[in-house]
């Protein structure tokens, strides 16, 4: 199956959290905390929403860094994916 979002939506996959810290110590399940940074994985057409012209910046591939609990997550093909507006990413990964 295949995510296709609509309008001015885009839809990433979160990065693998690190499982250690720099200095070594591996983190329990409970210790880690929900990444922020995310690859964009489709990007919707954009288009006029309330009489707003929305021209996309984000293009597939992008990596981005978004809030903590931003968009709505959902599960397609045993992969947890979040869907949400392009306004809602706070930055570009470079």
């Amino acid at each position: 199956m295949e995510i296709k979002p609509l309008a001015d939506r885009i839809v990433i996959k979160m990065k693998e959290v690190e499982e250690k810290t720099k200095g070594g110590i591996i983190l329990a399940e409970s210790a880690k905390e929900k990444p922020e940074i995310a690859e964009v994985v489709a990007v919707g057409p954009g288009g006029v929403i309330e009489g707003k012209e929305i021209k996309m910046d984000l293009k597939v591939g992008d990596n981005v860094l978004i809030s903590k609990y931003s968009g709505t997550e959902v599960k397609v093909d045993g992969v947890m994916y979040t869907i949400l507006r392009q306004s809602d990413v706070l930055a570009k990964v470079m």
